[in-house]
């Protein structure tokens, strides 16, 4: 079986594609006309969106939580995992807090203790997972409550709060006390209107 031999091509020197060498000079006529190579990307755009293309593009913008300027196209990314303002959650205690906090606020917050309802014995919140791996529910200390209490006590302890249902409460207790503040804070700066004005 034969196969069809391939037509030859050219190479344009506007665009640097490869176009058919017997539709290379409309080709040519056309590409020159009507299109322009970006700068930036390489992209052959029409010439009448090129401005167009740049800011929609390539324009730097501001960050609008730090102000860092960059490409628009890297902005949703940098906003998602590297902006220093973007808001992330305490591992401990799930408050919302900016990035740049985070470091400092979780070495305060997993020193906190919380009380183990199986071993009776305070843990500190980075080192609770692990201890609830390797808790057998019987306490080192040579003294304290847990020692006389039966093994079916110790284990089923007061009820623990869920987590999600305290940072969702904390979260709704934050938001109305915000709004207080704000409501507060603009009906104490409100101006008066100068009485000594009105006619």
């Amino acid at each position: 079986m034969a196969v069809a031999s391939e037509e030859a091509t050219t190479i344009c020197n506007h665009c640097d594609r490869a176009i058919p060498s017997s539709n290379i000079d409309l080709h040519s006529a056309h590409c020159f006309r009507n299109l322009e190579k970006c700068k930036v990307c390489g992209d052959m755009v029409p010439k009448k969106y090129a401005k167009e293309h740049y800011s929609n593009t390539h324009a730097p913008v501001p960050c609008s939580l730090c102000s860092e300027t960059m490409e628009r196209e890297i902005l949703a990314i940098h906003k998602g995992e590297n902006c220093p303002q973007r808001i992330v959650t305490c591992e401990f205690c799930e408050f919302p807090l900016p990035a740049i906090d985070l470091a400092e606020h979780q070495e305060v917050c997993g020193n906190r203790t919380e009380l183990c309802h199986l071993c009776n014995r305070y843990i500190r919140l980075r080192e609770r997972y692990n201890h609830e791996i390797r808790c057998n529910g019987v306490s080192d200390n040579t003294a304290g409550p847990s020692r006389d209490a039966r093994p079916a006590e110790r284990r089923q302890g007061p009820p623990r709060r869920q987590a999600n249902e305290f940072s969702q409460k904390r979260l709704i207790f934050t938001v109305a006390l915000t709004g207080i503040a704000v409501l507060l804070g603009s009906l104490f700066f409100q101006r008066k209107p100068d009485e000594s004005r009105v006619h």
